[in-house]
C-alpha cells in the first residue's frame, strides 16, 4: 500500500538511526574517557561494585600511609636508643676503669663527674618526642594495618626511663663502688638490648604489613579495572561498527523520505 499520511519506512530509519547514534555516542564517551561507565545507566551494578572498590582502595592508601609513619616512629626510637646504647657502654667502660686500684681519688672523681654527665644526656633522651608524641611514655600505640581497621599492631613506647632511673645515682667515686656499678651497668644493657630487640621486631612485623597492603591495593586495583575501565580494541571496534551503521542508516533514512516522490508521479 502506498501513503501519503504515513511514511513507516521513514519511521523505522529514524529511529534505527537514533539508536546508532546513542551508541556511537557511548563509544566516543567511553574511548575519551577511559572508561567503560561513565554513568550510572552504563552498568548500574559494576558502578556500585567499583565505588566500594574505589573507597577500599583509598582506605588502603590512608592505611599504607599510617604504617609509614608508626615505622618512622619506630626508626626514630631505635636512633634514640642507640644513642642510650653509646651512652651506657661508655658507664660501663668507666665503671671497669674505676675498679683500677693504681688510680687516683682525683682521677675517681674525673670518672664520676663524666659518669654523671652521661647520666643527665640519657635523662635527656628519654623526654624524645615523635611529631608530639612521647617515644618512650611506657605505654603502646595501636596502629591498624588493613584498610577495613581489622588488623592491627601494638607498638611499644619504650621505658628508656627505668633504665635511667636504675642508672641515676651511679657510683665509681670507689674502687668497691665502681664494682658494685659494673653490675648495675651490665643489667642496664641487657634491659636496653631487650628494648632495641622489641623495637626491631615491631618494626619486622609493620614492614610486612605494608607489603601486604602493597599487595592489597594492586589486587583491588585490577579488581576495579576490570569494572571500570574500558577494553580499548573492543570499544574502538564497536566505534567503527557504529560509525558505518550511522553512515548507512543517513542513507536509508534518505532513501525512505525519497520513496514518496512515486506518489507525486501517480497524481501528475
Amino acid at each position: 500500500m502506498i501513503s501519503i499520511n504515513t511514511n513507516s519506512a521513514s519511521t523505522v530509519a529514524a529511529y534505527n538511526l537514533d539508536k546508532t547514534n546513542s551508541n556511537l555516542q557511548r563509544s566516543l564517551n567511553r574511548l575519551s574517557s577511559g572508561l567503560r561507565i561513565n554513568s550510572s545507566a552504563d552498568d548500574a551494578g559494576g558502578l556500585a561494585v567499583s565505588m566500594k572498590l574505589s573507597a577500599a582502595i583509598r582506605r588502603t592508601d590512608a592505611a599504607s600511609a599510617n604504617v609509614g609513619n608508626a615505622l618512622s616512629f619506630l626508626q626514630t626510637q631505635d636512633g634514640v636508643l642507640r644513642n642510650a646504647d653509646s651512652i651506657i657502654t661508655r658507664l660501663s667502660e668507666l665503671s671497669a676503669l674505676a675498679t683500677d686500684v693504681t688510680k687516683t681519688t682525683n682521677d675517681l672523681a674525673l670518672y664520676q663527674t663524666e659518669a654523671d654527665e652521661l647520666i643527665s644526656a640519657l635523662d635527656d633522651l628519654t623526654s624524645e618526642e615523635f611529631n608530639g608524641q612521647a617515644l618512650f611514655g611506657g605505654g603502646t600505640l595501636t596502629v591498624y594495618t588493613s584498610e577495613d581497621a581489622g588488623q592491627s599492631v601494638s607498638i611499644d613506647q619504650a621505658a628508656l626511663a627505668t633504665i635511667y632511673g636504675d642508672l641515676n645515682g651511679l657510683d665509681i667515686s670507689s674502687n668497691t663502688a665502681a664494682a658494685a656499678a659494673v653490675s648495675t651497668v651490665t643489667a642496664a644493657i641487657e634491659d636496653l638490648a631487650t628494648l632495641r630487640a622489641t623495637n626491631g621486631s615491631q618494626q619486622s612485623r609493620l614492614s610486612f604489613a605494608s607489603d601486604m597492603l602493597a599487595v592489597n591495593k594492586t589486587n583491588l586495583e585490577a579488581a576495579n579495572s576490570r569494572i571500570i575501565d574500558v577494553d580499548v580494541a573492543t570499544e574502538s571496534s564497536q566505534l567503527a561498527r557504529w560509525s558505518i551503521l550511522q553512515q548507512a542508516g543517513v542513507a536509508m533514512l534518505a532513501q525512505a523520505n525519497q520513496s514518496q516522490e512515486s506518489i507525486v508521479r501517480l497524481l501528475s
